[in-house]
C-alpha cells in the first residue's frame, strides 16, 4: 500500500470513528447539516408563500369584482369561532418557538410537553373546523341547495340558526332583482362560499400535515434523540408550523373580517 493510500484510509477511518451519531454521511459537520436542512426548508416555504398568495390575490380580484355580495356573503361566517381558532393557532406557535429552545438546551421534559400543547391546540384547531363546516352543511350553505334554502320561507334552521338576520338581509337585497340578477346573486354568493371552502380546506390540510410531522417529532423526542447537538428536525417542523399559523392570520381578516 503506498503511503499517499494509506493516509487516505487512515483518514476515512478516523472520520468513521469521529462521526456524530446524528451526522448524515454526506454532511461534514453538524453545522453543514443544519445549515442546508434550513435552506431547503425555506425554499420550500417560499413556494407555500408565492401559492396561497397567489389564491389570496385571486380572492381579492373576485371580491373586488363584486364586493356587496361578497360582504353580504362573509356575514354568514361565525367570527366567534374564527377568532378562536386564531387565538388557538397563536398559542400553538409560541409552544412550537419554545420547543426548539427546549430542544437547544436539552430539555427533553419540556421539549415533550411544548410538542404535545402545540399537537393538541392543532387538534382543537380541526374540531372547531369541523363545526364549523357541518353547521354550513346542514343550513344549506353550500352551492347546491344554497338558493333554495336562502329564498324558502319554510327553511325550519332560520329560526333556531345564528343567521336569521342575514337571511333576511339577503331577502330584502334580491326582492326587486329581476330572475337574471337573481342567478347572478346567487352564483356570487356560491363562488364566494367555493372559495371559502378551498382556501380553509388547503389550509387545513395544511394543519393534518403538521399534526402528522409533530406528533412524529414527538416520538422521537420520547425516545430521547434530541438534544444540542441534535434539534435540526423540531426547528424545521416548528419553521413550517409557524408558516400554517401565519397563512391562517391572512385567511381570518380576508373571510371573516372585511364586511
Amino acid at each position: 500500500m503506498t503511503t499517499a493510500s494509506a493516509d487516505a484510509h487512515g483518514h476515512h477511518g478516523d472520520h468513521g470513528h469521529d462521526h456524530p451519531e446524528h451526522l448524515a454521511h454526506h454532511f461534514d459537520t453538524l453545522e453543514q447539516q443544519f445549515d442546508s436542512c434550513k435552506l431547503g426548508m425555506w425554499a420550500f416555504l417560499l413556494t407555500e408563500v408565492l401559492f396561497f398568495s397567489g389564491l389570496f390575490v385571486a380572492y381579492a380580484t373576485l371580491r373586488a369584482n363584486n364586493p356587496e355580495i361578497f360582504s353580504l356573503a362573509a356575514s354568514f361566517l361565525d367570527t366567534k369561532w374564527g377568532a378562536i381558532n386564531t387565538v388557538v393557532l397563536l398559542v400553538s406557535s409560541f409552544t412550537a418557538a419554545m420547543s426548539v429552545r427546549n430542544a437547544q438546551l436539552g430539555e427533553t421534559s419540556k421539549l415533550k410537553r411544548n410538542l404535545l400543547i402545540t399537537l393538541v391546540c392543532a387538534g382543537a384547531f380541526m374540531c372547531i373546523k369541523y363545526v364549523e363546516y357541518s353547521h354550513k352543511y346542514h343550513v344549506g350553505l353550500l352551492p347546491p341547495g344554497m338558493e333554495h334554502s336562502m329564498f324558502n320561507p319554510e327553511t325550519p334552521y332560520i329560526p333556531h340558526g345564528d343567521h336569521t338576520g342575514e337571511y333576511l338581509e339577503l331577502q330584502a337585497h334580491t326582492a326587486d332583482m329581476t330572475p337574471a340578477e337573481r342567478v347572478h346573486t346567487m352564483t356570487t354568493l356560491g363562488r364566494f362560499f367555493g372559495v371559502y371552502f378551498f382556501l380553509t380546506g388547503l389550509h387545513g390540510v395544511h394543519v393534518l400535515i403538521g399534526m402528522g410531522v409533530i406528533g412524529w417529532v414527538l416520538m422521537r423526542a420520547n425516545r430521547g434523540e434530541f438534544g444540542p447537538d441534535n434539534f435540526t428536525a423540531v426547528d424545521l417542523v416548528a419553521l413550517y408550523w409557524h408558516l400554517v399559523d401565519l397563512v391562517w392570520i391572512f385567511l381570518f381578516p380576508l373571510l371573516y373580517l372585511i364586511h
